[in-house]
């Protein structure tokens, strides 16, 4: 059941210690305490911040890209690993819930991914990104239905995406038809081509956040990274690249289940928190008005085909028939915190 008064809601707009994981650990728990400290009682973190996001793969051929790829494997997150322990331990000690943005590493592939950390310290969800966005694909796998799901939380129903799951029309249907309350929507920097490709600058892209929570009558909650003097510096390599990846690039907001941009927006190049108060007593003006999953929808004409089961690329066999509900056939193994 949601909370029965508002609670403070905390967007991070902030630049990871680039491609050092144990860093931006400590930068992330440091987050979590001073958010908690400002009585904040969920904060969200932006696409990848764990231990930030591959830009170079905007940057140049998948040659030159290469000589970040095994750095990248080795600092990337395991969803089971002591990291995630750590942080979701800070989760508990601060009373807070956590949304984390993280490289997760399975096996032997990456994922864009998102772990949600209750106020209690417990993992109840470790999300993948459904399908990578254009060259972000030569560096990540996909993920699956199960990643489409809005979960209980002691603030309200809580679902998470990341980036251009938001222009998906289907993906977004899905979460909407889950009761969702609270939508996180993590973000990189939107400073990539000073300009020149519109649809990834910050105009087009908080406006998928503000009309997200506008259909599906939630609040959303919308981290973004920044580009760092420091990132610059190890991602660019000509004057070129510097044009290509600017500093800045923030866009952190939050918004009510009206549209309303809620809390004072940071400046594109200020790193910080921004703070905003939830009130949920204010979705059910919002849904009374557009239902668009209950009385504004119309099934009769249109309507979600949807498929949340995990899929599993390799399946045990016994006696010649196939053993699919065995949980130890997958590989490699994902942790299911359904």
């Amino acid at each position: 059941m949601p909370l029965d008064r508002p609670f403070l809601a905390a967007a991070v707009q902030a630049a990871p210690v680039f491609l050092d994981r144990e860093a931006t650990v400590l930068k992330t728990i440091a987050l979590i305490e001073t958010a908690a400290k400002r009585g904040a009682k969920l904060i969200a973190f932006p696409e990848c911040w764990i231990p930030g996001y591959p830009f170079w793969v905007w940057l140049d051929s998948p040659a030159w890209g290469i000589q970040f790829v095994a750095r990248y494997d080795q600092q990337a997150m395991s969803a089971t690993g002591p990291e995630a322990a750590r942080i979701a331990a800070a989760a508990k000690a601060n009373n807070i819930t956590v949304v984390l943005g993280y490289t997760e590493k399975a096996g032997g592939s990456l994922y864009i991914a998102q772990l949600i950390i209750d106020d209690q310290g417990a993992i109840i969800a470790a999300r993948r990104k459904l399908k990578a966005t254009h060259v972000e694909r030569t560096v990540f796998g996909e993920g699956d239905g199960s990643d489409l799901k809005v979960h209980d939380t002691s603030l309200g129903r809580l679902g998470a995406l990341c980036c251009w799951e938001h222009l998906s029309p289907l993906n977004k249907y899905a979460m909407y038809s889950q009761n969702e309350q609270i939508h996180i929507g993590a973000w990189p920097a939107f400073s990539l081509f000073g300009g020149n490709m519109h649809t990834l600058g910050a105009e087009v892209n908080v406006a998928v956040s503000q009309i997200y929570a506008v259909e599906g009558q939630c609040f959303v909650i919308a981290p973004s990274l920044l580009v760092s003097a420091e990132m610059q510096d190890i991602l660019c390599d000509t004057d070129q690249k510097r044009q290509m990846l600017g500093l800045g690039g923030g866009g952190a907001r939050i918004f009510g289940p009206d549209g309303r941009s809620l809390g004072e927006p940071l400046a594109p190049d200020q790193e910080g928190i921004l703070y905003a108060e939830l009130d949920m007593t204010h979705i059910a003006l919002a849904k009374a008005a557009a239902d668009p999953v209950g009385h504004y929808s119309r099934p009769d004409v249109v309507r979600l085909l949807f498929n949340p089961e995990p899929q599993r690329r390799v399946q045990s066999f016994s006696s010649g028939f196939e053993d699919a509900n065995n949980p130890a056939a997958e590989f490699p193994a994902r942790p299911d915190y359904r």
